[in-house]
């Protein structure tokens, strides 16, 4: 009997220790609310990739804020982005196509098809992104400010699990290594990111 009330007490302890079971990641499916959810203000929080040319960059970036704003037509987006990539700032201005039929961002940087990703969002304050043309799993993870609540990050953190990445694997920026607003005046002088 003494046992068994043992086994009873601590079961629910033994459980509440497992790991997250692994869900595949569901992506959104987009409707008409969807683009006007995504203008605005983002910043890049963390990510993790096995691709070697986005692991590279994510290597070098610091810090990343970027803008979403109407494209040309309903079905893009202009975006903006402000990043560190090591010790130089750089602002960057490419296009967002938005496919309805598939619930698919493409990033379209110099004409060309930069990447392409699914969005896997569980708050409106969020954009996780799965990129899916690519061999490699990559996630990364956008806010609308620079810090997520842990709840979000441990969020994250289990689908990166999920997809095979260690606490090793992730990048991270820091807002302490933010660039200045093009026109904004530094501590140290006309500093104004460059244009590429």
């Amino acid at each position: 009997m003494l046992a068994t009330l043992t086994l009873l007490l601590g079961l629910p302890l033994a459980l509440a220790t497992e790991p997250p079971t692994c869900a595949p990641l569901v992506s959104i499916t987009f409707d008409n609310t969807t683009v006007p959810r995504l203008l605005g203000q983002w910043f890049y929080i963390a990510g993790a990739t096995r691709y070697p040319p986005h692991l590279a960059e994510f290597k070098a970036l610091t810090f990343d804020a970027f803008s979403l704003f109407p494209g040309s037509h309903e079905d893009e987006l202009n975006v903006t982005e402000i990043m560190r990539l090591n010790e130089t700032c750089v602002v960057k201005n490419s296009k967002l196509q938005v496919l309805q039929h598939n619930s698919t961002l493409v990033h379209v940087d110099s004409n060309q098809v930069a990447s392409m990703a699914t969005l896997i969002q569980s708050d409106e304050d969020l954009m996780i992104l799965n990129e899916i043309n690519i061999d490699s799993p990559s996630l990364s993870l956008s806010a609308r400010t620079p810090n997520v609540s842990k709840e979000h990050m441990e969020e994250f953190k289990a689908h990166l699990h999920c997809l095979g990445f260690t606490e090793e694997d992730m990048f991270y920026t820091s807002r302490e290594d933010a660039c200045p607003l093009p026109g904004e005046k530094t501590d140290e002088g006309d500093t104004d990111p460059q244009l590429r």
